[in-house]
């Protein structure tokens, strides 16, 4: 479902940049260059957990396609849930980014999908993740990563929230042969799997055409 985003833990261990602009409006989503794929090095990651999503202590989301609920390896083949902003200016709900769209990430090694929005209420366009996401580090976009938790506790489940938090490298309609971190995602096995940094890393062959 929609995720209230307030003064979440995550997002106060970015400093805000001083020169943003107030309810700036997201920068068009990126289109696949000719080999398929657009890097945007300044895209501003955070995450949400099975505790803090909406309703609170469940993995429901607005706009599911390969999953009813929020969740997900990580792989090519099954990338997890993440929530993007969204707008009701026109009367219908637009998303920033289509769902269905694969992201990879290089810090956290793995993929993920548009299946949920963040920021809830009926004007989400003026709050988290759709015209806010200049106010970090003068990011171009905002993207909100579900990192689960349920079976932890919710103290280490925001501890990872904010590990993962910050101005990250992302890959729109990525190549499915970047590497991808064992485990299912990010949290897992009582760890949060993050910090891999921005480089990108790729198997070969690709796993295709293996």
């Amino acid at each position: 479902m929609r995720r209230e985003m307030g003064l979440a833990a995550g997002l106060l261990s970015v400093v805000l940049a001083a020169a943003a602009c107030e309810g700036a409006p997201p920068s068009p989503p990126p289109s696949p260059s000719s080999s398929g794929l657009s890097a945007v090095p300044d895209t501003y990651i955070t995450a949400y957990t099975w505790f803090d999503n909406t309703p609170e202590g469940s993995p429901d989301i607005s706009h599911p396609v390969l999953h009813k609920k929020a969740g997900g390896a990580g792989t090519y083949a099954d990338p997890v849930t993440i929530a993007v902003g969204h707008s009701l200016e026109t009367g219908q709900d637009v998303l920033d980014f289509p769902a269905g769209t694969r992201i990879y990430l290089p810090d956290v090694r793995r993929y993920f999908i548009v299946e949920d929005t963040c920021g809830d209420g009926p004007t989400p366009e003026d709050g988290p993740c759709h015209a806010l996401a200049a106010r970090h580090g003068g990011a171009s976009s905002w993207l909100d990563v579900w990192i689960g938790g349920e079976g932890e506790s919710e103290s280490f489940a925001r501890r990872c929230a904010d590990q993962v938090t910050g101005v990250r490298a992302a890959v729109f309609h990525p190549a499915d042969n970047y590497v991808v971190a064992s485990g299912v995602g990010v949290i897992h096995d009582g760890k949060c799997d993050s910090g891999y940094g921005n480089q990108l890393v790729t198997t070969s062959p690709s796993p295709k055409a293996r």
